[in-house]
Parts: C-alpha cells; sequence; structure tokens
C-alpha cells in the first residue's frame, strides 16, 4: 500500500509543523517532501495535513494515523541497529567498562590473548570508572561490576563475590598500632572515598561503625585510597584482592561481611542479543576459572 520512506515523511512533517522545517531536518528539498507526502495521501485515500498560513495541522485522520507511524519508526530503528549488528558478526568493539585496577589484572591475564584467538575481529577497549557508567545510555557494553545492582533492564551473571577489608601501611601501624575490634576504629586516621563516591557501602560502613573518625585524605578511585594508605596516612577499606597483593599493607580486620558483594558481568537486554556481545559473554564464561582470580585476588 505505502512504504516506510513515505511515514517517514508524514512524521517529519507532523512533528516540525511545515515542509520547510521537515526538509531541514531530513537534509531534503521543500518540494520533495510535499510530493512524498501528497503521494502517501494518495494512496491512503484520506488527506493527512491541512496547510494554513501559520503551517501545516494534522488532520483527524492524520492524528488517528501519527501514533501508528510513530511506532513504525521506533521498530524500523530497532530493526537496522540489528541490522547493522548482524552485518558486523562477531567484528567490533566491545566496550568493558570496569574499575581500573581490574583493567590492569585483565591487560596482564592470558584473557585478552586467548579471546583474539577464538575471535580475531572482536577488540575489548575499556571505559575505566570506579563509579557505575550508564549501559542504558550507551556509556559502555558490558559492566564487569560489584555492589547492588537496581537496574532491571540490565541482565548478566554472578561470576565471584567481592570481599572487602580493613588495612594500614606497615609504617602507619608500626607508629599506632594495630585495632582490635570495631570500637578501637574511631581512634585511628583514615584514608577513603570523596564525596562522588559518597553512597559507597564501604563509605557508608565506616560512617556507622566510625562516625567520628577522622577523615585526612580522599579520593575518587579504590587506587588512589591504596596510595594513601601505602603512604602510612590512615586506615583504607579496600578489596581483599587489591590490599592483600600489596607488601606494604598490612590487613588488619576482615574480610568485614557487611561489605560482601557479588562482582557480575552485565549487559541490557537488547546488546545480550547481538552477536558479538553474545560471543563475548560465552567466552567469559568459559573463563571463569581464569576471570575469577582476577576479580577476588
Amino acid at each position: 500500500m505505502f512504504d516506510w520512506d513515505d511515514l517517514r515523511h508524514f512524521l517529519a512533517v507532523a512533528r516540525h509543523g511545515s515542509s520547510t522545517a521537515a526538509a531541514r531536518s531530513m537534509h531534503l528539498d521543500q518540494s520533495t517532501v510535499q510530493r512524498r507526502l501528497a503521494g502517501l495521501e494518495r494512496r491512503i485515500g484520506q488527506s493527512l495535513i491541512e496547510r494554513h498560513t501559520t503551517g501545516y495541522r494534522l488532520t483527524p485522520y492524520g492524528k488517528a494515523l501519527l501514533p501508528h507511524a510513530e511506532r513504525v519508526a521506533q521498530e524500523m530503528a530497532l530493526l537496522e541497529r540489528f541490522v547493522q549488528s548482524s552485518a558486523r558478526e562477531l567484528n567490533g568493539v566491545i566496550r568493558l567498562t570496569c574499575p581500573e585496577p581490574i583493567v590492569l589484572r585483565i591487560s596482564q591475564s592470558p584473557l585478552l590473548e586467548r579471546l583474539a584467538a577464538r575471535h580475531p575481529g572482536l577488540h575489548v577497549e575499556f571505559v575505566m570508572s570506579d563509579h557505575y557508567v550508564d549501559l542504558g545510555k550507551g556509556e559502555a557494553d558490558v559492566a564487569l561490576r560489584s555492589g547492588d545492582t537496581v537496574d532491571n533492564q540490565l541482565i548478566g551473571r554472578k561470576i565471584a563475590d567481592s570481599l572487602w577489608a580493613v588495612y594500614g601501611g606497615r609504617g602507619y601501624l608500626a607508629l599506632y598500632g594495630s585495632p582490635q575490634c570495631l570500637q578501637d576504629l574511631a581512634q585511628y586516621t583514615w584514608v577513603g572515598f570523596d564525596e562522588t563516591m559518597a553512597s559507597h557501602r564501604a563509605t557508608q560502613w565506616l560512617r556507622q561503625v566510625a562516625p567520628k573518625a577522622r577523615i585526612v585524605a580522599t579520593s575518587g578511585s579504590v587506587l588512589g585510597t591504596v596510595h594513601f594508605a601505602k603512604a602510612n596516612l590512615g586506615l583504607a577499606t579496600l578489596p581483599k584482592a587489591l590490599g592483600d597483593a600489596e607488601p606494604d599493607l598490612v590487613r588488619v580486620l576482615g574480610p568485614v561481611a557487611e561489605l560482601t558483594r557479588s562482582w557480575r558481568m552485565l549487559t541490557t537486554r537488547q546488546l545480550r542479543r547481538t552477536p558479538r556481545v553474545s560471543a563475548f559473554f560465552e567466552f567469559m564464561a568459559q573463563e571463569l576459572q581464569t576471570l575469577r582470580p582476577i576479580l577476588t585476588g
């Protein structure tokens, strides 16, 4: 009866209120838009637009058709993305977001080399952040994430447990000794996260168990906190995988049960169906014995 291109011109006029503005948005000339719209009206046998001196208005039939045309536009956008993804097959970039320490551990492991051997067309691009980036907005394709996940649009699988403990630099502990219980924590200086990570579970836990603890240095990243602790500025709450690996740090408390969370690999429902992300998930699932120590130490 009519093709999708006809509906595109109708939608553009409906959204912009004139054929001139619609043509500009579509990078066409005005006569082309008017011709396609007139052709659509002939094929449907109904008038869609009323032409006024102040612009175009939808007829009652045009108003009734508009929501159907908008749904077709949404489905066409999904179809185009699917076709583009399928055309790439297993070629392309996987934007993987994870904390900076994990990037280093993955890079030093055989994971990327094995991925290249199995899928030569796939390449990993790291999006390093200790904050949660928005997968739904396209800021990354896949996340390795520990903590609570409340976004119902994300799907994935648990990989391991994320354990946290309290650490101090050897020099700091030589001067002030080690805490023996939770009640001792308020007597020490601390290094921790800045305001950008105020909602992090480690920050909230310290406020609960030692609300009067003195914070002497803050950082927006876990690695920054590690460096402050190694500089003997105070105690720090750190992932066990990092703290235990630092010879200049000593674990003085924990793992802290209240800070235990799950490491998960996550993506959106839509991306999970694409060949490249599906292949990456399957690869990582087969490499769990290599991946778990990277996350947990």
